[in-house]
């Protein structure tokens, strides 16, 4: 079963975690380039993944029930909203994205975020 570790170590984490048991995030988002480097297969619909904590234990499965490619650009406010990271607008959303892809510090994981639309099991 591949793994997926959303955000980075710490606090962010931790954060993204909460958001899935509870309903809030039920989508996410990632770079392509990332699993080109990575040599990942994107997911696929049905697949089953463990969503980890920062100390590499399994908090939850999550199941894929939609995967999307499309420009960052071409993401829309329903996608932005089910990530339920609290943006308040869609412009919001991709400077806190474009943010983070820039900072470098998604290159530290040891897996790669889904583009895809899990749901906690």
């Amino acid at each position: 079963m591949r793994t997926m570790e959303p955000g980075t170590s710490g606090g962010l984490r931790g954060r993204l975690n909460s958001l899935v048991p509870a309903g809030r995030k039920t989508v996410t988002t990632c770079l392509s380039a990332e699993y080109v480097e990575e040599a990942e297969g994107l997911e696929s619909v049905g697949e089953r993944m463990a969503l980890l904590d920062d100390d590499g234990h399994a908090i939850a499965v999550l199941e894929i029930t939609g995967v999307e490619q499309k420009p960052f650009v071409e993401v829309t406010w329903e996608h932005a909203a089910a990530e339920g990271e609290g943006d308040a607008s869609l412009e919001e959303r991709r400077t806190v994205h474009r943010g983070f892809w820039r900072s470098g510090a998604h290159r530290s994981r040891t897996a790669l975020p889904s583009c895809a639309s899990p749901s906690a099991s």
